[in-house]
């Protein structure tokens, strides 16, 4: 219910911010008395994408490529009589650009302008001004209108998002040290597994578009940070695999069992793992003194034991691999966490 409310907010924001934009942009057009106003409010329209960086973006291929389509309008229209037919070229001749650049947001507009160009027969520099200024009024609307988001919350809704993930890990690891411990779980992990890697795609999507609403340099921190619980969850995925083939669980079980329980609490944000690879090393060399198995049975169940631990180092080394691989501006917003951990 709570995620659905915020796509509600969200969608109302950018209905208020396209028919704000559109009404500002044909009145500012109004009052410089273009001969066209109604096409400034379109192209507010079509301008104000669901980021700010992808508004930023399409407004300069707007600008760039209404030169090009004038250059078009003014070879097409003043050799070809026929106006369906140089149409149909114009149009072909801006979309193989648009394509070739990568710029195919754009063909909206420049059909447009070429529509004006057809229906006005002329190809004057005031007319060229008028059309321009039409596009830049737009394009000045809809990254003015994109300024307005609610940052702030979104970022605040992200970070729940980090504990709320981490939480519901911490829960699926104390619940198999239960399953180790030969004792019965109290829920579904192999459902709540599935159910957080949808709920982690989810965030990455949300922190994605977060990355694109804002021009501070940190925010893909975020996308790393739920992509690293992601790979996380799926390693803990192949962990409770490889539990539910243990035939009769080894005396070891409870020592791995315990230190999943001393793991637990520092699936956090701000915990560089090492302290607990070395408890896990420990772990693996005490399992090497152990006597060997004497039947079929127990050799398959240690050995079954020992990809689990190896599971588990290796979700340990994605946290690792994750702090080791950020850069300065990331490495800054993880000790800032850090530092209102401690608080």
């Amino acid at each position: 219910m709570f995620r659905k409310e915020k796509k509600i907010k969200k969608i109302i924001l950018r209905a208020v911010k396209i028919g704000v934009g559109s009404s500002v942009a044909i009145a500012i057009a109004s009052m410089m008395e273009l001969e066209q106003i109604a096409p400034a409010g379109t192209i507010a329209l079509l301008t104000l994408m669901s980021t700010k960086w992808d508004t930023v973006r399409l407004s300069v291929y707007r600008i760039l490529s209404f030169f090009i389509a004038v250059l078009l309008a003014g070879i097409i229209f003043n050799f070809i009589d026929d106006g369906w037919l140089g149409y149909g070229l114009y149009v072909f001749a801006n979309v193989l650009i648009a394509g070739m650049l990568d710029w195919m947001g754009t063909i909206s507009v420049n059909a447009l302008v070429g529509v004006h160009f057809l229906m006005n027969g002329e190809y004057t520099v005031e007319f060229v001004r008028s059309e321009l200024m039409l596009v830049v009024i737009g394009v000045i609307i809809a990254l003015i209108m994109n300024l307005f988001n609610d940052d702030h919350n979104r970022r605040q809704d992200i970070i729940d998002g980090m504990r709320y993930v981490e939480y519901q890990l911490q829960g699926i690891v104390g619940e198999l040290a239960l399953y180790l411990s030969g004792k019965p779980m109290r829920q579904n992990v192999w459902l709540d597994m599935r159910a957080l890697e949808a709920e982690i795609q989810e965030y990455v999507k949300e922190a994605q578009e977060y990355q694109e609403n804002t021009f501070q340099s940190h925010p893909g921190y975020y996308i790393d940070y739920f992509e690293m619980r992601y790979q996380q969850c799926k390693i803990l995925h192949n962990l409770h695999s490889e539990m539910r083939r243990v035939r009769s669980m080894p005396v070891q079980a409870h020592v791995v069992a315990e230190y999943l329980l001393y793991m637990k609490p520092y699936v956090v944000e701000v915990n560089v793992p090492e302290k607990q690879l070395e408890e896990l090393e420990r772990l693996f060399e005490d399992m090497r003194r152990e006597r060997l198995p004497r039947t079929r049975e127990e050799f398959e169940s240690r050995a079954i034991l020992y990809h689990i631990l190896m599971d588990i180092e290796e979700f340990l080394l994605t946290k690792k691999k994750f702090v080791d691989s950020l850069d300065e501006q990331k490495l800054l917003r993880y000790w800032n966490a850090e530092r209102k951990a401690e608080k």
